[in-house]
């Protein structure tokens, strides 16, 4: 899965904002190892060519070394990550995690002692940096931190207290995805999914945040008080599972990656389900018919941030990748993999028309999505969520 946890001053903000200025600024929380002086290009149309240009000057020398990353599909993809190793030398090994709660399980396991950077979305970021799992950013290592997205700085799950664990990468919703040629037009509502013509044709995650979905249909999913959703009494959290049980014969498929979902789709198994956006992106390139949406009941979200393990050890490659993730040629890259929104709004200058007005601000989204958060009650969704799938 990928939820917001909000420190004491979110309360006096909407949603899952909070002011900077309200709360003290960012902080860096580790040991200073001097300024680094920030890089600017004289920026042209080309990404991939200024990306080029930018890590000429990022890495005048090899790093060397490995580094390991643990992360959602799509954030190594070779269009970007590939330039990164051949300027500094370094070695990228990417593992995929299936949900949040198998990068936290992974990391307590010890992988926080041998991965370098994860890409944890916002339930997970909160549970990993209270857990003692990852460390501070330096912030003076990072001089173009600055330069991303307000709001979503604002965020306080990447961080403890005023202290930074995390840098912006990219956030969106869980969209309902459907096969445009089986639905005239596009669905309104997530109750559709229950019609009992869809027996066997449905596709969704094997993972607790399919109960998100579930409990925003039966309106348990609160404006006002957005951490509900993800602290449900036992009383609703028996309805949730009644009502998921009842969908269960319209499942084809739980997925456990964006690759599941996309080859149910092209094979005609499935003709909808809720994914995330780089779903709709592969199957667009490979020609498939597919459309996606937010329905009327809304949709949860997620932000994701790169995180330095407690355990990473080549350093100077870790923040030189973070330095060059947060410019704006590189996070047009990850869209042009993914389609999710950005973190750097300059980045909608290397896009084009369409693909810029189709980015939003975290700010944007209102109330229509709920960003994802790491309840207290999640060990006990867990539980439910493996009846659902033994058909308890």
């Amino acid at each position: 899965m990928r939820s917001v946890r909000f420190g004491a001053c979110a309360a006096l903000l909407p949603l899952a904002l909070l002011s900077l200025t309200a709360c003290g600024g960012d902080k860096s929380g580790a040991a200073a190892a001097g300024v680094v002086k920030k890089i600017t290009i004289t920026p042209t149309s080309d990404a991939r060519a200024d990306a080029t240009t930018y890590l000429a000057q990022l890495c005048p020398k090899p790093i060397g070394g490995d580094l390991n990353f643990m992360v959602w599909e799509g954030y190594t993809d070779t269009l970007f990550i590939k330039p990164f190793e051949t300027a500094c030398g370094v070695k990228v090994t990417a593992t995929y995690m299936g949900s949040s709660d198998d990068l936290v399980a992974k990391l307590r396991a010890g992988g926080a002692e041998t991965i370098d950077l994860i890409s944890p979305s916002s339930d997970a970021v909160t549970a990993v940096i209270e857990a003692g799992l990852t460390q501070p950013l330096d912030l003076k290592r990072i001089p173009s931190y600055g330069d991303l997205m307000a709001s979503f700085r604002s965020l306080v799950v990447a961080r403890k207290d005023t202290v930074v664990y995390g840098l912006p990468w990219a956030f969106g919703p869980n969209p309902m995805i459907y096969n445009t040629t089986k639905f005239a037009t596009a669905p309104t509502t997530w109750a559709e999914l229950w019609d009992k013509k869809y027996k066997g044709k449905l596709s969704l995650q094997d993972d607790i945040a399919t109960l998100y979905m579930v409990a925003q249909v039966l309106g348990f999913d609160d404006p006002a008080d957005p951490s509900k959703l993800y602290n449900l009494s036992d009383e609703d959290l028996a309805k949730v599972k009644a009502k998921m049980l009842e969908l269960k014969p319209n499942i084809r498929k739980y997925w456990a990656t964006a690759g599941d979902m996309t080859q149910l789709f092209q094979a005609g198994e499935i003709v909808a389900g809720e994914g995330w956006p780089l779903m709709t992106t592969q199957l667009r390139a490979a020609g498939f018919p597919v459309g996606e949406t937010i329905p009327a009941e809304g949709t949860t979200a997620w932000a994701d941030h790169w995180v330095i393990t407690k355990g990473a050890r080549n350093l100077d490659a870790v923040y030189a990748f973070l330095e060059y993730a947060a410019q704006p040629f590189t996070q047009k890259l990850m869209s042009d993999v993914t389609a999710y929104n950005v973190a750097n709004p300059a980045a909608k200058a290397y896009m084009t028309a369409d693909a810029a007005a189709l980015q939003k601000d975290i700010a944007d989204y209102g109330t229509k999505v709920n960003f994802w958060q790491w309840g207290s009650k999640r060990e006990k969704y867990q539980e439910i969520w493996n009846e659902v799938k033994a058909g308890n």
